[in-house]
């Protein structure tokens, strides 16, 4: 099904998603340290610094914007908003099981790699220093750089320009079924990522 070539009607290239796909990713990593009783853990999680709230950084908003925002609003709660900032990488424990040896037996095969991720500008320029499995994907989207999110279709008609590959010719790999049906509404092949083992499959 993957090749390696141009070949009309194989996939030619793997786009991944990082969070959730690659690596693993949930606030409650980096807070689950800080707050110790878990029903302190789950309301600052669901009303402080929440996934939604997260996405804002996605989207390109800045993180000292949202921070200074925040604590404002939870002045309690501030040194716990400003570790959001200051130790991010520590809600990205590790890979995602299996994830990263389905990628190195790609590269064997030499099959063409690209990313597309929602991961705020700043804390990409964070973490990416500590994946060094980028060193081998061609190009890697990152929503907060280009202020543009999944599933924004606009997000995939960028890579569309970027990979110079047709939809058709591009397989993505995501753990949002929004963000795999939107990629599929512009003619991609895509995967609803559960784990490594049913991508493997798949």
């Amino acid at each position: 099904m993957i090749a390696s070539g141009r070949e009309a009607g194989k996939v030619q290239t793997v786009v991944f998603d990082v969070g959730r796909v690659l690596y693993q990713w949930d606030l409650r990593f980096l807070f689950a340290k800080l707050i110790p009783d878990p029903a302190r853990l789950e309301w600052f999680v669901t009303t402080v610094v929440t996934p939604e709230w997260h996405f804002q950084h996605d989207a390109g908003r800045p993180i000292a914007e949202m921070v200074a925002e925040r604590s404002a609003e939870f002045p309690a709660e501030a040194a716990l908003i400003e570790a959001y900032a200051c130790r991010f990488n520590e809600s990205i424990p590790g890979p995602v099981p299996g994830s990263l040896e389905l990628v190195e037996a790609l590269l064997t095969r030499a099959v063409p790699l690209h990313g597309i991720t929602n991961f705020g500008a700043d804390t990409w320029a964070g973490f990416r220093p500590t994946a060094p499995v980028f060193d081998a994907f061609r190009d890697v989207i990152v929503s907060g750089v280009e202020k543009l999110a999944k599933p924004d279709p606009a997000i995939y008609a960028l890579a569309e320009r970027r990979f110079g590959y047709a939809p058709e010719a591009m397989l993505f790999i995501d753990d949002s079924l929004p963000n795999v049906e939107a990629a599929r509404a512009r003619g991609w092949r895509a995967h609803h990522f559960v784990d490594a083992g049913g991508l493997r499959r798949s």
